[in-house]
């Protein structure tokens, strides 16, 4: 029984910052399609609503309120992506591109509203938990540990 309650503990808190954790892990652990999907949408929305919280701008100020140098290479690749996908492009491509962590932090900074935040996230972590985990449990079989 532990073991099991271990199991699905370091697999959502793996989901919680990788979001590819989870359909990868649930498979070679034996946890079912159903359990992998609401684990990884567990793990990336427990990131999500961690990081986006106002606790979280209170506490690391440095983040989000202090001076920046307008025009350093970093900052124009945030822009340029927030330009040309907006919040819903960068919510959707959060598990992909992004860690639900950096995905969280990326929108909060750039302006997105906490609840449209949380929705599109949401919207995402369902999509492509529901995608990857269909991969990798009835495409790749093989993964066994």
């Amino acid at each position: 029984m532990l073991v099991e309650i271990i199991k699905y503990i370091s697999i959502y808190l793996l989901t919680m910052i990788k979001f590819i954790a989870g359909p990868t892990m649930g498979p070679a652990s034996g946890l079912s399609w159903g359990e992998t999907v609401l684990i990884t949408i567990a793990g990336m929305m427990t990131s999500v609503l961690i990081f986006t919280s106002k606790g979280f701008k209170d506490r690391l100020p440095f983040l989000f309120k202090r001076k920046r140098k307008k025009f350093t290479k970093k900052n124009r690749r945030f822009v340029a992506i927030w330009r040309k996908y907006g919040l819903f492009g960068v919510s959707f491509l959060t598990p992909i591109v992004f860690t639900p962590i950096g995905g969280s932090i990326l929108v909060s900074y750039l302006g997105g509203g906490r609840r449209k935040i949380i929705y599109y996230m949401l919207f995402s972590a369902v999509f492509w938990s529901l995608i990857f985990s269909t991969i990798f449990y009835f495409f790749i079989t093989e993964i066994k540990l």
